[in-house]
């Protein structure tokens, strides 16, 4: 399918299928994240892949109840790493750039495991601590994004979107 017909596919899926992802589709999302732009192409972000029931059952809690991700045979959960990025950038790499280069890393993740025909939703709501206590993080790692990956058990409709003219504002002289 073209990217235009990938974008407009994608959904968030809160119900998944019990049936492992293959390694290689996993390999292929990780490569995809990995293929990401970043600042400075530092890479200045994390991914923990979670496969672990218990694992995936402390998510739920730190994500405020999300149950999903008891049922998902994975989570990807990404990381900013400021350090990285406050090498060359100070603290607006550490601040943002960081977050910005997990975010990014995440976007492409979420896009290539549509394009695999699985299911994802981004998960933002978690508490930090928490979802660093899970999967036993560094502690100078911030937390940003989960992604659940499975196949999906549902097919939501698309959500309505905002009108373009609603969003775009242009700065003409």
């Amino acid at each position: 399918m073209s990217f235009f017909e990938l974008i407009k596919t994608r959904r968030s899926i809160r119900a998944y299928a019990p049936r492992a992802v293959e390694p290689e589709k996993v390999d292929a999302i990780l490569a995809a994240a990995n293929a990401a732009p970043s600042a400075g192409n530092l890479q200045a972000y994390e991914i923990l892949v979670v496969r672990d029931a218990a694992v995936r059952r402390d998510l739920v809690h730190a994500a405020l109840g999300q149950e999903f991700l008891s049922q998902v045979p994975m989570v990807l959960v990404f990381f900013a790493h400021p350090d990285r990025s406050a090498a060359k950038y100070r603290q607006r790499g550490a601040g943002l750039y960081s977050v910005q280069d997990a975010t990014i890393a995440c976007a492409y993740a979420q896009l290539a495991a549509t394009e695999l025909g699985l299911g994802t939703v981004w998960v933002g709501a978690f508490d930090d601590a928490a979802v660093a206590k899970a999967v036993g993080a560094k502690p100078e790692w911030k937390p940003v994004a989960m992604l659940p990956i499975g196949y999906p058990a549902e097919s939501p409709a698309a959500t309505p979107r905002r009108n373009l003219n609603d969003l775009i504002h242009h700065h003409d002289q």
